[in-house]
This record gives structure tokens, sequence and C-alpha cells, in this order.
């Protein structure tokens, strides 16, 4: 009996098969896919496709490849290689190691290259063009349709029991196109950021033990890796949304990482530095051990004082003139020294709709909290902040959010919960509670960020809490599956996430 797994061969590999079968006079059909849960809509595919032509070849995406949500693929690469090599109708298979199947067309050259009808419309047009260039043609195959998707939802623990029954109650409440609809609206807006400049560095270093003379660890250093955090990661996460975003930032004369940041940033943000004399701009380095992420040490470079206030007055006179212009003003406020409390109130009383994240960390714990702005229309924070603020370690969160929206005379509140979800609450609503919509945690560095950003959007669109809430927890997981800011959350990726859920 053949070993299937000598079917399984790299994309280079495979080029040589595939010249030797042409010259051989034989009719190459390729097929491309995710194909994280086959199923008998695959195999009748597949052997549909096996029909015409002499040989059939899969490639299938990598797993960093498929952004379907946090929880996928559930099956590894090499087990979705494993479980394609074992059907009679494939005779060879390979991961593709291109984000599109277009790479893989160019250099394979397939006489046919077939998808499955309810595909079409996912066929992209560089795939259309790379079938053309090769002097292929593109069928379809028409039989029995799944979803594999809807299968793992349905039929895998991919959650838990909470999320199932959630997302089963979401589902009939609102569809992934009405969400699409929605998220595609805020493209529009204009929206303008002011927070603190952050840059993460990621320094990875392997512990290889307690120093031989002292009670010292010592650690090897490996490689490290800059990020473009804080106000700036938010800024990110917004322009994957919105065609138009300014920032308002501060930016230390004492080393600025000015060339960094705007590099850094997208090319659909347009930021405005104040420069903090005798400052540096704020840089948060992390010892990391790579191996799990776990960080085991901290640095921060900044300054412990307020902005001076002729900086203050600068940025003051400037949002004067140009808060008026915007229809969402984001406040993401670290407590490194940019917001002091005249801002802060003059920002409240002039912002057309304020989104609001006030943050507590090592550097402010205690001394920079939410209720130093008088008012806001939407406010993100987690339990820890909101307590702080309301000097209030016992009462349940629940009660929290009544009491804090009440006091800043916000419409609408959101608590990030870390693994318990999230809790938003509106004056015209009851709260709503949303489960983590993701088991997988790579990095939480940034999460919070991605939820306050993206969920300020559909609050300024005036969406249900429940949608801001669902919305918000989608970027969160995203987030928290990217090491620090990395990358940034876009319209695409939760897109497909919500499309994965609600299927």
């Amino acid at each position: 009996m053949t070993n299937s797994n000598t079917k399984i061969k790299t994309i280079e590999e495979l080029a040589g098969i595939v010249a030797r079968l042409k010259r051989d006079g034989k009719t190459v059909v390729h097929s491309h896919g995710d194909f994280d849960l086959l199923h008998p809509g695959h195999i009748r595919h597949f052997q549909a496709a096996r029909a015409l032509g002499d040989v059939l070849i899969v490639t299938l995406t990598q797993d960093q490849d498929i952004h379907r949500g946090p929880d996928r693929p559930v099956f590894g690469q090499q087990l979705r290689a494993e479980s394609l090599a074992a059907l009679a109708s494939v005779d060879y298979v390979a991961i593709n190691p291109w984000p599109t199947a277009a790479q893989a067309i160019r250099r394979l050259k397939p006489h046919i290259y077939v998808n499955g009808a309810e595909s079409a419309d996912e066929l992209t047009g560089e795939e259309r063009e790379a079938v053309e260039a090769v002097g292929g043609r593109i069928e379809f195959t028409h039989d029995v349709t799944f979803s594999s998707t809807h299968l793992i939802n349905q039929y895998l623990d991919v959650f838990p029991e909470q999320t199932r029954s959630f997302l089963e109650a979401f589902r009939a409440r609102h569809s992934a196109d009405e969400l699409t609809a929605r998220l595609q609206s805020l493209a529009n807006l204009r929206v303008l950021v002011i927070g603190d400049a952050i840059i993460d560095e990621y320094h990875y270093a392997h512990a290889m033990g307690k120093s031989s003379k002292s009670a010292t660890i010592v650690a090897r250093f490996l490689g490290g890796e800059t990020y473009a955090g804080g106000a700036l990661a938010v800024c990110n996460h917004v322009a994957g949304f919105c065609q138009e975003v300014d920032l308002v930032t501060c930016l230390g004369t004492e080393g600025s990482y000015e060339d960094f940041i705007r590099s850094a940033l997208k090319p659909n943000v347009s930021p405005c530095f104040f420069l903090w004399p005798g400052a540096p701009t704020v840089v948060k380095r992390r010892f990391v051990d790579p191996f799990m992420l776990n960080k085991m040490f901290e640095i921060c470079f900044l300054s412990d004082q307020e902005l001076p206030g002729e900086v203050r007055q600068e940025v003051a006179d400037y949002l004067e003139q140009t808060l008026d212009a915007y229809d969402l003003v984001i406040v993401a406020d670290f407590g490194h020294g940019l917001l002091g409390v005249d801002l802060a109130r003059f920002i409240s009383e002039h912002a057309p709709f304020l989104a609001l994240s006030v943050q507590a960390n090592s550097a402010n714990l205690g001394f920079n909290v939410v209720t130093k702005f008088p008012h806001a229309d939407y406010i993100c924070i987690d339990e820890q902040e909101v307590r702080l603020a309301l000097h209030d370690r016992i009462t349940p969160v629940e009660g929290l959010l009544h009491t804090v929206a009440g006091q800043m005379q916000c419409r609408l509140v959101a608590v990030t919960l870390g693994s318990r979800g999230s809790l938003t609450y509106s004056s015209n609503a009851d709260t709503v509670s949303i489960p983590a919509l993701s088991r997988k945690v790579v990095d939480t560095v940034g999460a919070g960020d991605a939820y306050m950003a993206v969920s300020s959007l559909c609050a300024v669109a005036d969406a249900p809490a429940e949608i801001v809430g669902f919305v918000g927890n989608v970027a969160g997981a995203l987030a928290a599956c990217i090491v620090g800011n990395k990358e940034s959350i876009d319209l695409e990726s939760v897109r497909d996430f919500i499309v994965t859920l609600l299927k």
C-alpha cells in the first residue's frame, strides 16, 4: 500500500513534477484552499476536479495566512496536508508558502485551476490573472456544498458553552452582512486621536541561570523588535477602517523617535507633533522569554512630570482651532504627562463626540483616572480602572458602570474583563455581557487599545451597545494573537472573523 505522505511535496518539488507530467501530455488540474475540516463537499469537489484532467494537485493555505479568527485553523497545516493526501482523488499536495494562490499558480502552471461554485466570489483578481498568465483556464465544480466554518462551529468544541449560547442568540438578531455594512459605513468618518506616543521595544532573551557570584539571573540576548504603541497603535487600528485619521501627540526632544514613528504610522494617518523640551519620547523596553512570550523585566524611559505650561497652551490653541472639524475625537490617555486636568477639561467641553480611554499602569497607578475628564460620550476602560476611578473594590462591576456613566454624563460605557469578555452599558438599555470570543492568547499588550479603537467607531455611529461590545471583543481577540503592536487590526480581519463567528 502506498504511503499517502509521499504525495506531500514542497512547491518547488511539485513544480518539477508538473513540468514532467505536462511533457508526457498529461492534463494537470490545480485546486487551492484552507481545507480546515474535510467534509463531503470537499470530497465531491476533488472528485469532480480530478475528472477534468489526468492529475489533481492541491495546495493549501499555511497556518499563518488563515485569517478566519484567533482559533483558526483548528487543524494545523501538516495535519491538513496529510488528510488531503489520504484521498484517492488527490495525486499531490503542497503547503502554499504565500498568502494567496497566485504565486503558486504561476510556479506550477496548471492547465486548469478549479474552485467550488460557492467560492467563485472568493477568487481574487490576482489569481485570475495568474491563471491567464500561464495559459490555463478556470473551472468551477457544482455539487453538494458544506461550510467548514459552520461544521466547526456546530460540531467541534471551539468555544465554551457560554460563548456558544451567546453566539446562537446574537446571530438570531444580527447577521454578518449587517455588521459588515455597519463597518464599511465608517470609512468617511473624520477621526482625531489624542494621546501619548509610546515606543514598545521587545528584547528577546533566554535565561541561562543564576550568576555564580550573586543572586542575579543571567540571560542571553537573542534579538529585538520595535513597535509603535500607545496612541500610535490606536491610530493605526482606526486607519484600518477610516480614510482620514489625524493624530495629536507629544514627542521628547531627547530621543524623539520621530522618523521611526512616521514610518510606522499608516499612510492615511496625519500626525501633529508637539515637542517636550528635555524629556524623552516614552519608551517601554520589555525583556521577553521568546518560548512563551513571558515578560521577565521592563524598563521605562519617560518624564514623571506634567507637560510644561507653554507646551500645554500650544496644544490647547491647536485643538481650539481644529476640534470642530472631526466626527470623533478619541483620547488614549496613558498617563505619561500629555493630558493634565486643564487639557482634559478643555477636550471634554469642545469635542463633538469624545471616546475616552484613561489607563492605569505602573507609572501612574491610582493617579490617572477617567474622572479627571468631566464628560465623555463613550468610555472604554478595564475593571481595575473603573474601580480606581470610583475608589470601590467591592461593588459588582455592573453597578460601577451605572455610577461612572451618571457621574460623567456618559451615554455608553464599556468595561473590558480580560478572559471574561466585556460589559457594555447604555443609558437607554440594560447592561450587556459579551463573552470572550477566543481562547488563544499570544500577547495581551495592545488588545485593550484595539478594543477601544474599533468599538469607538461603532459608538459614534450609534450602534447598539451589544454590537459595540461584540465588535470590540472581536478586535481584542484578534489583537491578542499578535505580539505587541506588531500589526494593526483592519476591516478585512474583523469582517472575516465576524463571518466565521456568525455562520
